[in-house]
């Protein structure tokens, strides 16, 4: 098995797996890395070193240096030349009468390609832009349609946590949420509560739900009567973390059940 680390490609790319090879990098690290029939850069993701996935069909990628520093004066040219040409863009959009929303755009590394991210209520037919765009910059152009969770990585930002966005961070693909992980959470199921910058559930309840579904077998729902040593009551509060429930007994005062004790056993009614 290779060792690899998580690489997201230029500022707002996709995240892949590249050969780690000699190269001694930490989170956040610029590297120069070899992609898409041309040089790249990207920022490291994930500095723990994982084992490739056997099922996975796509290669690792090699990571031809740490960025120095002309490499960065290199990058932060492109950005500015990005900058251009997404006013260039949106121009020759509003010339074709496009019916989309320019986001972004990105230089690669060697400047020989250029990515324009957008997004559109439906199917855009831009293939007379994409014609045009490349006799201005005399480059590869690539014109990529998004979601909103992807428009949302690229902007970045605060989640309600107060931590940076996990899709901005961290996470290499979108996986489906549903409300049944906000369930399994006990959140209120109130969209705003359980949504993201994007307007779609949160990221984070997916890759929480097993830790939830784990450390809340064997304990009670809230609703749930149970019997006690104190008497019966209903569950009102569950603690999945510390393992603790409160019980509203019925005559009226509460106690506190911890299923840390395994010797307690507490019988469903």
């Amino acid at each position: 098995m290779e060792n690899l680390i998580l690489v997201r490609l230029r500022d707002s790319g996709q995240v892949f797996y590249y050969n780690l090879s000699n190269f001694e990098v930490k989170e956040n690290d610029y590297v120069i890395v070899e992609h898409d029939r041309g040089m790249d850069y990207g920022q490291v993701v994930s500095q723990k070193e994982e084992e490739a996935d056997p099922k996975s069909k796509e290669a690792p990628k090699k990571i031809t240096r740490k960025a120095n520093d002309s490499d960065m004066k290199s990058i932060e040219d492109n950005r500015q030349k990005a900058r251009e040409a997404f006013a260039s863009c949106l121009k020759k959009i509003k010339e074709h009468n496009l019916d989309m929303k320019l986001v972004k755009a990105e230089y690669s590394f060697d400047r020989g390609k250029i990515v324009f991210y957008f997004t559109s209520p439906g199917r855009v037919d831009f293939r007379e832009l994409v014609k045009d765009l490349a006799k201005i910059f005399k480059a590869r152009i690539e014109l990529r349609q998004i979601g909103v969770r992807d428009e949302a990585r690229l902007f970045g930002g605060f989640g309600p946590c107060g931590r940076e966005l996990c899709c901005a961070k961290f996470l290499k693909d979108f996986e489906p949420v549903t409300i049944k992980m906000a369930k399994e959470e006990g959140l209120p199921l109130n969209p705003p509560k359980i949504s993201g910058l994007c307007g779609r559930l949160m990221c984070c309840l997916n890759f929480e739900y097993e830790a939830y579904k784990f450390l809340s077998k064997g304990l009670p729902h809230e609703g749930e009567h149970l019997h006690t040593p104190k008497g019966k009551g209903k569950v009102i509060s569950v603690n999945v973390f510390k393992r603790n429930v409160v019980v509203l007994l019925e005559d009226g005062t509460q106690t506190n059940i911890s299923y840390k004790d395994k010797d307690i056993k507490e019988q469903k009614e």
